[in-house]
């Protein structure tokens, strides 16, 4: 612990309200399983479902919901893997666990995703300088209607587990799943506009449409996805937060030199703790594994390395902000 080993498990365990810091509870693990089950289920649902509606309307911009359908439906199944392969606990080869597979995913999703726009945005151009009437338009709103609802109780459950489990992927997909929400709203639109209102323009106008927030949700996806892969700092809030934990601790004099990763939903923080450069080795260990033990009861899933300084040398401290 405070020679730079982590807080075993069995520790963190005998502790009141800290998590493993190897990984995720049992019941956030199932969470996790069922989400990415549910994903690939409701998605499978709605490609058949606008398909049917698609070949009776002959509308673009129920075609759009349709690919972006296809797409989530891929996306979910290689979140499904990687979600598996993320739940995977840290082995001889991979120390830090498996917690990479789910910004791998974020990355896969925003490709997709922009790949269903692109080709969407040829469509619509298409489509747009040789309109189409809109026919069958009921059976276009009850489609859309039911996939409105369909989409809603998968983002109401997947908001469930990210805020069980913290996990990134899930997290991707249901952001993905949120922009398909609106999608669906605006395709309802834009039927009534072109079959009600003869606006025959409505359809590919609204698909283009459609197409760019998509692409900036892929963006969003991926922007994300490539922090955690680059190992980017926590905010500064939390940075902030884990010094002041560490200072409130009896016998820590400073903290510099800290370090902050996510991989994943686990975190890593270390850190150099200042103490009076005359405690024995069993004292300044003792104060080291409280400080573990503390931050990781405000950071949990986080694993905690406390380096042990004496207060009287000078080391640069250059990451203490």
């Amino acid at each position: 612990m405070g020679n730079g080993e982590a807080i075993p498990v069995s520790a963190a365990a005998d502790t009141e309200g800290l998590m493993s810091t190897r990984g995720f509870s049992p019941e956030a693990a199932r969470l996790m399983r069922l989400a990415t089950y549910a994903s690939v289920g409701v998605a499978c649902v709605l490609i058949v479902t606008k398909f049917a509606a698609w070949v009776v309307t002959d509308s673009v911009s129920l075609l759009s919901t349709l690919i972006d359908s296809l797409l989530d439906a891929a996306a979910s199944v290689v979140n499904l893997i990687a979600v598996r392969h993320a739940l995977q606990p840290a082995d001889e080869e991979h120390r830090f666990g498996h917690g990479k597979a789910e910004p791998l995913a974020g990355l896969a999703q925003a490709a997709f995703i922009v790949g269903s726009a692109v080709f969407l945005m040829f469509e619509a151009g298409e489509r747009f300088f040789s309109p189409h009437i809109i026919s069958h338009a009921p059976v276009g709103y009850a489609v859309m209607v039911f996939s409105i609802v369909m989409t809603v109780g998968l983002v109401i459950f997947q908001k469930y587990v990210v805020r069980k489990s913290g996990s990134v992927a899930i997290s991707a997909d249901s952001l993905h799943y949120q922009t398909d929400v609106l999608i669906n709203a605006s395709v309802l639109v834009s039927i009534f506009l072109a079959s009600e209102m003869g606006f025959v323009h409505a359809d590919p106008l609204f698909a283009i449409g459609i197409a760019a927030y998509i692409i900036y949700t892929a963006w969003q996806i991926g922007q994300g996805a490539l922090q955690i892969l680059m190992d980017h700092e926590l905010p500064d809030e939390e940075r902030s937060r884990i010094i002041e934990v560490a200072k409130a601790q009896k016998g820590v004099n400073g903290v510099h030199d800290l370090r902050t990763r996510s991989s994943g939903s686990h975190v890593f923080i270390q850190m150099h703790v200042e103490m009076d450069g005359d405690l024995r080795l069993r004292e300044a260990h003792e104060i080291a594994d409280t400080v573990e033990i503390e931050v990781g009861k405000a950071f949990p899933n986080a694993e905690v390395i406390v380096h042990q300084d004496p207060d009287d040398i000078d080391e640069g401290h250059e990451f203490l902000h």
